[in-house]
């Protein structure tokens, strides 16, 4: 950390307006400097898909007395890349994504444009941390997050983390945590995925629906097991998505 006040990148994948993101300005504006990024609208499932061929635009949110606010007109990894090419005065002591509106627990942390952006941050070696609250309703109440947001990022600005990685902070709704756990995400899948639609001219059309199915439930290692029990999960995730324990067993597999 730089000296000074800690300069605070902030983000989301629920857009600008969420209540999630005033939230997370407001829980760490007295750690630092605050300066959010944040997609022009909704971009939640956005992992960390990139904008190619349409231009980016930047605006700059008057109002806000607490922190500097723009918007950037494409998803939470665009938004981590343009804000730090063309709107942080200087590299962030630490970036912040949330407060997510419903769970990031498990394995969808794949399809998380909320941790899209924290891995963005992870590799450009930058500490780098989501916090969701596992509800998903606009109205949610995120008090009980302030506490644990504060805590966490207090202790990563002022002992950073290990190289190539990240955190994936879950917090349970509808009660006071107990505490906090380091977990391993939850091993399951999605099940009835898709619901089937006819619009006015006959033609089907297909929703997202379904619901995630554990298979591990006894598992108390897994962020799941914890938050069922009122705990703040904080998973440790790694970018690198080489499986390198593996490597001997595909070159043997692939050997002539």
């Amino acid at each position: 950390m730089t000296s000074g006040r800690p300069l605070i990148m902030v983000t989301n994948d629920d857009g600008v307006s969420a209540p999630g993101l005033n939230h997370l300005i407001d829980s760490v504006r007295s750690i630092g400097h605050v300066i959010a990024v944040a997609p022009d609208g909704a971009r939640s499932g956005q992992a960390s898909a990139i904008t190619i061929d349409t231009p980016l635009r930047i605006t700059r949110h008057r109002g806000y007395d607490m922190a500097e606010v723009y918007s950037v007109s494409g998803t939470p990894t665009d938004c981590v890349k343009l804000g730090l090419h063309a709107i942080m005065p200087r590299r962030p002591d630490i970036i912040l994504s949330g407060v997510n509106h419903g769970s990031n627990s498990g394995n969808s942390v794949v399809y998380s444009g909320t941790m899209g952006a924290v891995i963005e941050g992870c590799m450009a070696g930058i500490p780098a941390i989501g916090f969701s609250l596992l509800h998903h309703s606009i109205a949610a109440d995120f008090s009980q997050t302030t506490p644990f947001i504060r805590q966490i990022t207090t202790a990563v600005l002022e002992k950073g983390l290990p190289g190539n990685v990240c955190l994936n902070v879950n917090i349970p709704a509808k009660c006071t945590p107990k505490g906090i756990k380091i977990t391993v995400a939850a091993e399951g899948h999605w099940t009835e995925e898709y619901r089937e639609y006819t619009d006015p001219a006959g033609n089907p059309f297909y929703m997202l629906t379904g619901h995630f199915i554990n298979s591990e439930p006894d598992n108390a290692a897994t962020d799941l097991y914890w938050l069922e029990r009122e705990y703040v999960s904080v998973t440790p995730v790694n970018p690198d998505m080489t499986d390198k324990a593996a490597m001997p067993v595909i070159e043997s597999l692939l050997k002539e």
